[in-house]
């Protein structure tokens, strides 16, 4: 029994060794489990160095998807603009001293180069801009990258394909609505086309381009050739409604005629306008205004109907009865650029131009006024000034961008909100000063502290953009029309259903 008892016994005390055994077996395999987890010394190496990686790499990712197309010129302000310009070639600058040398404050040297100049100090932010501009080859300049851009564009050429409905083309016997659809009779030639100018430019450059092809099935995009202008003054379809009514029915007669728009559902569809009441023209076509590529003068972020990424803003130009040989770029005399800043223009329908005009209309330096009575005309003002403000009127554009680039004169743009065009390709930044509206007070100071060696660089680039905002009947090679056509290119990426 005894015998039995301790066989028992023992048989017991090996089984609870064994579970005991068992027990810590188990809790060192939980102990053990994390080593195969994320916290293994290899896992920490290679975060360790993935962490390094993205510290060198995600900077110079992140300067490249926040690349903006300009910079806003009020963001520097005009104290740090004054430091910069005394530490860049200031220095020798008679009458403007330098903070580093004099160990004033920034702020008291701003204001003092500002006074020196305003008292009778030399006015001109510049010296005469350089005979020859820069070849652009050698740098971007006023492109964000020439060398992406130009062989884009050459690939372009050979390959962007574009079917005109064919409302375009004349009938027998003409329909009631022609004048809509058919291209405007000398349009080159009627000074009266004026702020919707580009509208139809846009289709008289388009018919007698290569781009055009007859065959549907080659075709990149398809023209959707009505004018919103043209509608405006019909006596049938003139009103903001019935101009959206038509819209609606033309292009519901479109996808039920022709195959095109439903293979893409519109995506590959665009129209062209720079009238105002064209904001609403898709506004009673759902697919029309979420698909359809609107190409625009009035390309505002604010707008209810317009959609940055899809849509394309329009170089808003007035037509000219010659234009000026813009190969050789040389500008008027520069000493008789005696005003520094120009603006004539209404205020009506516009706080910041009222505010502006309030600001500095008295103001004998400048040449700002609301057009009536001033000692200036327009085209005079541009020629004479150093810089010419394009101020948001009842629209964030005007044409007085085109026509500071057209004479020369830097332009300053005060229009939030503005989608500028060609912002794909041109960078502001390099050809003009872009001030936010709630700094109008600053403008004077701002433009005065700017140097001599930047209003030398802004002018050599404008230079250089001025064929992009110039139209011809027959279009020429980066002209406004091939460089809006390139806006389409872009956005050629499109999934096309078939049968």
């Amino acid at each position: 029994m005894d015998q039995l008892n301790s066989e028992s016994t023992g048989s017991s005390n090996d089984l609870f060794r064994f579970r005991l055994r068992r027990s810590r077996s188990q809790h060192q395999v939980l102990r053990r489990q994390p080593s195969n987890s994320i916290l293994r010394p290899a896992w920490w190496k290679f975060l360790l160095l993935l962490a390094a990686f993205m510290l060198v790499l995600l900077p110079s990712k992140m300067r490249l998807i926040s690349r903006r197309p300009f910079e806003l010129e009020s963001e520097r302000t005009p104290h740090l603009v004054a430091v910069v310009d005394v530490l860049s070639d200031n220095r020798t600058r008679p009458g403007f001293r330098s903070p580093v040398q004099s160990g004033e404050s920034a702020a008291a040297i701003g204001q003092a180069n500002l006074n020196h100049v305003s008292s009778g100090g030399s006015s001109a932010p510049a010296s005469a801009p350089p005979k020859s501009t820069a070849n652009v080859t050698a740098g971007s300049g006023p492109y964000h990258d020439w060398a992406l851009f130009s062989a884009d564009y050459k690939e372009m050429m050979s390959n962007l394909r574009i079917f005109v409905y064919p409302e375009a083309a004349p009938t027998a016997p003409p329909s009631p609505f022609h004048s809509i659809f058919l291209p405007q009779p000398e349009a080159f030639k009627n000074p009266k086309l004026g702020n919707y100018f580009s509208e139809h430019a846009f289709k008289v450059a388009l018919l007698r381009s290569p781009l055009v092809t007859k065959h549907p099935d080659q075709a990149n995009f398809f023209y959707m050739p009505f004018s919103i202008n043209a509608m405006r003054n019909h006596p049938q379809v003139h009103s903001a409604s019935s101009i959206s009514d038509f819209i609606a029915q033309y292009t519901t007669n479109v996808s039920s005629r022709f195959p095109y728009w439903n293979a893409s559902g519109g995506a590959d569809h665009f129209y062209v306008y720079c009238h105002s009441i064209g904001r609403e023209a898709a506004s009673k076509h759902r697919a029309l205004h979420n698909n359809a590529i609107q190409i625009t003068c009035s390309s505002s972020y604010f707008q209810r109907l317009y959609t940055t990424h899809k849509d394309i803003a329009l170089p808003q130009i007035w037509p000219r009865q010659q234009e000026q040989d813009l190969a050789s770029c040389q500008p008027p005399e520069f000493n008789s650029r005696n005003k520094l800043i120009f603006f004539a223009g209404r205020a009506q329908n516009s706080l910041i131009r009222q505010r502006i005009l309030d600001a500095w209309s008295n103001d004998t330096s400048l040449a700002v006024s609301s057009g009536v009575g001033s000692s200036l005309q327009y085209e005079e003002g541009f020629k004479r000034s150093k810089f010419c403000l394009h101020i948001k009127g009842y629209e964030v554009n005007t044409a007085r961008i085109s026509d500071a680039i057209h004479y020369g004169c830097i332009p300053v743009l005060i229009s939030n909100y503005y989608d500028l065009p060609l912002a794909d390709v041109l960078d502001w930044k390099e050809f003009s000063i872009v001030i936010q509206e709630a700094d109008f007070k600053q403008l004077k100071q701002i433009l005065l502290s700017i140097s001599q060696q930047r209003y030398q660089r802004l002018y050599s680039n404008l230079c250089l953009i001025r064929k992009h905002f110039t139209w011809h009947a027959t279009p020429t090679s980066f002209d406004a029309f091939y460089m809006t056509a390139y806006q389409l290119w872009l956005r050629r990426g499109l999934i096309r259903l078939t049968k």
